[in-house]
């Protein structure tokens, strides 16, 4: 097996999104190319919905920092671009620390967002996204 860190690591996050989708009733339909501005389409009750997934690993205070945002090598350089939150409907981030995938609607949200594993130290609660509240596909 040819071993690619980032690729491997981005394997395992839609490995594990698959089966949690699975497990929440989802049919799971992929592309036929890695180029599309997401990773999966997903049909539940006559509704299609596009996922792109994400691999994060917690920070140091415990939170996972997902920005919007897409980069990729080219002979010339790494290129990073924003993602058009218009092409994806959901992002569903797996965490490895924590074993669970996180799933929300990008659109709400502006060029990145956060989610707690768990209470902030000073138990800030505004603007606070607890991790554990996001388990589910709006």
């Amino acid at each position: 097996m040819i071993y690619h860190h980032t690729k491997n690591k981005g394997d395992l996050g839609v490995l594990k999104v698959k089966v949690d989708l699975f497990l929440q009733g989802f049919l799971i339909l992929v592309p036929e190319t890695e180029h599309s501005p997401f990773d999966l389409v997903i049909y539940k009750g006559g509704v299609f919905k596009t996922v792109q997934v994400k691999f994060r690993n917690l920070s140091k205070n415990e939170a996972l920092m997902i920005p919007f945002r897409s980069s990729y090598s080219t002979a010339k350089g790494v290129i990073t671009k924003p993602v058009d939150k218009k092409l994806v409907d959901i992002y569903a981030v797996y965490c490895p620390q924590t074993d669970e995938c996180y799933y929300f609607d990008p659109g709400l949200y502006n060029k990145t967002f956060t989610l707690r594993v768990k209470a902030s130290l000073n138990n800030q609660v505004r603007y606070t996204h607890l991790a554990s509240d996001y388990r589910k596909v709006p």
